[in-house]
């Protein structure tokens, strides 16, 4: 008796296959894009200082790790968050966001850094200059370079922070292709070799 090829079986397999496969060539894109930001990121480092967007920016090209210089005309309202110095102790990052004209985005600034979360009251505004980092809530923010009201400065943005995992994640998906198909070819060999007679 001949044994066939399972069809739906097989057409399954291949399909799951084909996505893994599909997953991985996506991560590879992913991959060159995050180099070429990151080498943006890292170009940005070097240029010289810009002054605050007073536009929006597009989401996907933020003047991030960039020096730039703003004017806080009045705060408005303080955040802390956990942040670190520039020595790398753990401690709290104070956030400020200001006025900075009757109209504009406004400005979010990281008047600097202390270990206790009620430090860096007072602080009535003025020029600050840093460098741009992101900003969950914002999407950016300045990060002084110089400590107000009595803070140290906090740690700027680090390019090396960034992680680029992308091309582990393509290779994750081409090995689960591979290890799909070789156990499915292993489980229809042995299917269609039948019983030992």
């Amino acid at each position: 008796m001949i044994r066939r090829l399972p069809l739906i079986p097989t057409i399954l397999v291949l399909a799951a296959v084909a996505t893994m496969i599909g997953f991985g060539v996506w991560q590879l894109g992913r991959a060159r894009e995050k180099e070429a930001l990151i080498a943006r990121y890292a170009q940005a480092q070097g240029l010289p200082a810009t002054v605050w967007p007073t536009v929006p920016v597009a989401s996907e090209r933020l003047p991030l790790f960039r020096r730039a210089t703003a004017t806080c005309l009045q705060p408005v309202s303080r955040k802390v968050v956990a942040g670190r110095n520039l020595k790398g102790d753990s401690g709290y990052s104070h956030l400020i966001d200001c006025r900075t004209g009757a109209e504009g985005p406004g400005l979010r600034v990281d008047i600097g850094w202390s270990q206790d979360p009620n430090a860096g009251q007072g602080w009535r505004g003025g020029p600050v200059s840093g460098i741009i980092g992101s900003d969950g809530e914002r999407r950016m923010r300045l990060i002084s370079t110089a400590g107000f009201a009595g803070l140290q400065p906090s740690a700027p943005p680090n390019v090396d922070d960034i992680p680029n995992n992308h091309l582990s994640y393509a290779v994750q998906w081409f090995a689960f292709a591979l290890a799909a198909l070789v156990i499915y070819v292993l489980a229809v060999r042995s299917r269609l070799k039948g019983p030992a007679t």
